[in-house]
């Protein structure tokens, strides 16, 4: 979308949920009509998250697309330059500067879509995710299966004992489950 002007309106799209409820295989579907569409695309994932590939975007069914590596929200900024729609997938492992940078490309005339679980594994709030909610023009919260019963699954209850904040693990280390489901499991492990 254009203004008077003729400069392009920028936005910030969020696609949010928990593990394995297709946030990321819907990131690569927007950003591939962008490239389709010929719009100039910037992609970007934290440099830690080397699960599938160290230089590509991975969705849990295999799809992929080219990306940059970043050890900080603030280089997205710089690498950015020129790009018309700019993606971000895993957001949730930046810092709170991740919400600055998205409004800073937002204003440029960017369309930034970015991709991450609101919540870690204690169903806390994760990272900047509830600062890129509160300013976004769109957001879309994906869900997973219930492993359990069947449900919608909104949280990723992590299977290992670590207390660490991030552990970066596939379905061996977490499962998607419903509210009540978690709420059983993570009583049930309390009282262990």
């Amino acid at each position: 979308m254009f203004l008077e002007n003729g400069r392009r309106t920028g936005s910030i799209e969020v696609i949010c949920g928990s593990m394995f409820s297709g946030k990321t295989e819907e990131l690569i579907r927007r950003l591939k009509r962008a490239q389709f569409a010929k719009q100039k695309v910037g992609i970007f994932k934290p440099a830690i998250d080397v699960r599938y590939s160290e230089d590509k975007v991975v969705s849990h069914d295999s799809h992929s697309i080219a990306s940059t590596p970043v050890k900080s929200a603030s280089e997205i900024l710089e690498l950015a330059a020129g790009a018309e729609v700019v993606g971000i997938d895993e957001a949730q492992f930046f810092d709170q500067s991740l919400v600055d940078v998205a409004l800073a490309l937002a204003n440029r005339g960017v369309r930034v879509i970015v991709a991450g679980l609101d919540t870690d594994f204690k169903g806390k709030p994760f990272g900047p995710m509830p600062g890129l909610l509160a300013v976004a023009e769109d957001v879309q919260k994906v869900h997973a299966i219930c492993v359990k019963c069947g449900h919608l699954a909104n949280h990723s209850h992590r299977l290992s004992k670590s207390n660490k904040l991030v552990v970066l693990g596939e379905k061996e280390v977490y499962e998607p489950l419903c509210r009540d489901c978690y709420n059983k499991a993570v009583g049930a492990e309390s009282e262990q």
